[in-house]
């Protein structure tokens, strides 16, 4: 009995997933946004913690700081919905003065947190007919985010999230192959034949998108090899986090 609560529409949903970058001018009604954040309020937590807050923007103002410090990316501006998802221990320390918030382990709590409660709200927006896109690159000006959005101490602006009716139909990236990441007791070295097939699927599949000459192995070298962000941790430590 318990396999048919998950159902073919809830897997179809999942499945189908792709990052939505363009968006039709309907706006996203009042019974659907709350449905949303209802999603958002029932997403699993740590110990209850429930530590994630979300920021809504309206103000065309604010719209437009945001796209510039997200890699000037239109859609931050022209979406019908942006929310920012916010690790959230202020309210805690308000309940609890003595509350040790400065230990890494707070910091991984939150961002789980806050990762599972958007990942229910893009799937919820999914299942609704919308779509969506994270924008994490708001974090390459995260004490700026934070300013703007006047977030106190114990609050981090940590990703950002499109939401609107899309005007596109992209193609589902390709993901890895289940041999890379699924093991059963024990981790396994890298496939490099799996890796190789699926460095050539990818290829073919930026060749058909964008006409570009890119493949996985060579997308994780241009993104990681070199500093990342290396401005965060110090606002993560003036926030009061991962001093311990």
């Amino acid at each position: 009995m318990s396999e048919k609560k998950l159902t073919s529409s809830t897997l179809d949903c999942i499945l189908a997933h792709r990052s939505i970058r363009r968006f039709t001018d309907e706006p996203v009604s009042d019974k659907v946004i709350e449905q949303l954040v209802n999603a958002a309020r029932f997403a699993s937590t740590s110990n209850h913690l429930q530590c994630v807050s979300i920021v809504r923007i309206t103000d065309p103002a604010i719209r437009d700081q945001m796209m510039a410090y997200s890699s000037n990316q239109e859609y931050v501006k022209s979406a019908p919905e942006f929310w920012v998802f916010c690790v959230d221990f202020h309210k805690h320390k308000q309940i609890c003065p003595t509350a040790q918030l400065d230990y890494a382990e707070v910091l991984l709590i939150g961002a789980v947190d806050t990762g599972i409660m958007s990942q229910n709200v893009l799937l919820a927006a999914e299942s609704l007919g919308l779509g969506g896109v994270y924008i994490g690159s708001l974090r390459n000006e995260m004490e700026a985010v934070g300013k703007l959005l006047n977030l106190p101490e114990h609050c981090l602006p940590m990703v950002g999230m499109c939401l609107g009716y899309p005007d596109q139909d992209p193609p589902t990236k390709p993901r890895l192959p289940k041999e890379t990441l699924f093991f059963e007791n024990a981790y396994q070295p890298l496939d490099t034949t799996k890796l190789d097939e699926y460095n050539a699927t990818v290829a073919e599949y930026y060749r058909q998108r964008s006409n570009i000459d890119m493949d996985w192995s060579r997308n994780v070298i241009k993104s990681l090899d070199k500093p990342i962000r290396p401005k965060v941790l110090a606002y993560l430590q003036q926030q009061g986090f991962i001093k311990k």
